[in-house]
């Protein structure tokens, strides 16, 4: 039975996807470096669940190890491959660069130079909102991407660049998804969502930046790995699909939202806008729903409640 690798498979979206596959009878290899960003703890626990399924296996190996990465390969029969590992955050990508370059840039090329001497059928590749900078909305795939507006999004343009050469060049099976602000259980806990929610549960102040009309296209968790899922039951040449809402909200309204849920009144402090910040993410959805049958179900009241449920009943 050959494997599905599923790099970052101990983070948030990462832990979802590897229990959806499981359930689907799929034998997952995960790889992740449980590096510092937040408490390696909290991946440990995402992932817990499954260190006993006899079809999962998790291997800690960094990306910018090529010869760790080649080992995996080596040692086991790798039909896809779902990269989601990445250094993410737009606003630490200002301080650190170089950190950014060599995992989401030179980790990329390291994962693609495996694929290129071990053939897998599928390349799957995480990419962002954010290589759309301040283009106009809503954002279509086939949108000309010159202008990004941090480090972190240049990384991730770099990504869908490397990731098409190595298709031209070696004829690796390739999918960029662009995902819109994924939330939902397991977020990352600094994340607008998981932390507005705790702060404003714990009666402490947050930050919002700007004057909270700027907007984002939330999407829940559910939704973003029913994407996932198809493209990987489709064969694609080289595709880009946007993974969303395609319902932006303004931040005002999210935390309306979620004082709402709490039963709680946020103590705001507002700070100038961020360089980096977009001031809208808005998905065009008409590809992803023609070619993948992607339909996104949870809207963000919805969402919310579902987070807040979890936020609660959370060890």
């Amino acid at each position: 039975m050959r494997s599905l690798l599923v790099t970052g498979g101990a983070g948030f979206i990462g832990s979802h996807l590897v229990g959806r596959l499981l359930k689907e009878d799929e034998k997952v290899i995960v790889i992740d470096n449980f590096d510092d960003y937040y408490d390696p703890k909290i991946k440990r626990d995402n992932i817990k669940q499954y260190l006993d399924n006899r079809n999962f296996e998790l291997r800690e190996v960094d990306l910018r190890d090529p010869q760790e990465l080649r080992r995996v390969f080596q040692s086991d029969e790798i039909a896809k491959v779902i990269h989601l590992a990445a250094r993410a955050g737009v606003r630490p990508s200002l301080k650190n660069p170089l950190l950014y370059e060599e995992v989401n840039i030179k980790g990329t090329l390291n994962l693609l130079e495996v694929c290129k001497d071990y053939p897998v059928e599928s390349f799957i590749f995480a990419s962002s909102s954010s290589v759309y900078g301040t283009v106009s909305t809503p954002f279509v795939e086939d949108e000309n991407l010159n202008k990004p507006t941090s480090f972190y999004a240049a990384t991730k343009q770099a990504g869908e660049l490397i990731c098409h050469a190595y298709h031209h060049l070696y004829s690796i099976p390739t999918t960029c998804l662009r995902l819109f602000t994924v939330y939902g259980p397991r977020q990352r806990p600094e994340m607008a969502i998981h932390k507005f929610t705790r702060l404003i549960d714990e009666g402490r102040e947050i930050t919002v930046f700007g004057n909270g009309h700027s907007k984002r296209d939330y999407t829940y968790i559910s939704d973003i790995i029913d994407g996932i899922v198809r493209v990987l039951h489709k064969k694609f040449d080289y595709e880009v699909f946007n993974l969303g809402s395609s319902q932006p909200i303004e931040l005002r309204e999210l935390v309306a939202l979620i004082e709402s849920g709490l039963g709680k009144k946020a103590r705001t402090r507002h700070l100038p806008d961020q360089p980096g910040d977009l001031p809208i993410t808005f998905a065009d959805l008409t590809k992803s729903r023609q070619v993948l049958g992607y339909d996104p179900g949870i809207g963000i009241k919805e969402g919310i409640r579902r987070f807040i449920e979890w936020h609660r009943n959370k060890p």
